[in-house]
């Protein structure tokens, strides 16, 4: 199926710019100045992956990510801040929020568009039918993308829910930043040394009552163990 994309930046040139490159690699694009006229658009039909400005003339990009990974109905939606901002204080926060990835400017639409692809591609990566399980306390619905806790529904992002597969496949096995981002993102270019640990932050905050199942190994890494 064609991937539909939403750019949403105030500066004409660079949406157009984007658009002619995404559309001549195959997806649908719709464009949007403003964070309201997105927003608005988000309710009427759902992207598979947004661009998102930070800098907007009516809102702030830091805020609408954080808006829409609090929304059940949004929150699964990869995004892909776009950005004049350089410093690294602004990518953490950025992913923090739960952003899955930073792409300042000036940019290559190239290697944007690379970066897009890498995205689906994870947040799409098919897996076989199976419900992974730790104890009564966390339940990961593979081919629902779902995670219950204490079985309530937890809205996580892609990469949050790939990490977290990870951990409870291989539970009791600790996995080093690198092997995890490796898992995450093979071959493909890295945004920070710190992505790893601002998602594990991210993840166990959302988990809640199951944040203790993730332990953090103190100069190795992380992993999954209900002891």
């Amino acid at each position: 199926m064609v991937k539909l994309i939403y750019i949403v930046d105030d500066e004409p040139d660079i949406v157009e710019l984007l658009a002619v490159n995404l559309e001549k690699y195959g997806f649908k694009v719709r464009s949007f100045l403003t964070g309201n006229t997105f927003i608005e658009a988000m309710n009427e039909q759902k992207p598979d992956l947004v661009v998102l400005d930070i800098m907007l003339p009516d809102r702030d990009g830091m805020d609408i990510c954080k808006e829409l990974r609090q929304s059940m109905q949004f929150a699964h939606i990869p995004i892909i801040m776009l950005t004049a901002r350089v410093d690294e204080a602004d990518k953490i926060v950025g992913l923090e929020l739960g952003a899955d990835d930073y792409v300042t400017k000036p940019f290559s639409p190239r290697e944007l568009v690379a970066r897009i692809k890498a995205v689906l591609r994870r947040a799409n990566k098919t897996t076989e039918s199976a419900i992974l399980k730790i104890g009564d306390i966390l339940v990961i619905d593979l081919d629902r993308y779902e995670v219950l806790v204490h079985g309530e529904k937890t809205e996580i992002t892609s990469t949050e829910f790939r990490i977290l597969e990870l951990l409870v496949r291989n539970k009791g096995w600790v996995f080093s930043r690198q092997q995890i981002l490796d898992h995450l993102w093979g071959n493909e270019k890295i945004v920070l040394d710190r992505t790893v640990d601002v998602h594990i932050k991210n993840l166990r905050e959302k988990l809640g009552p199951a944040k203790s199942l993730i332990k953090n190994i103190r100069g190795v890494g992380y992993k999954l163990d209900e002891k």
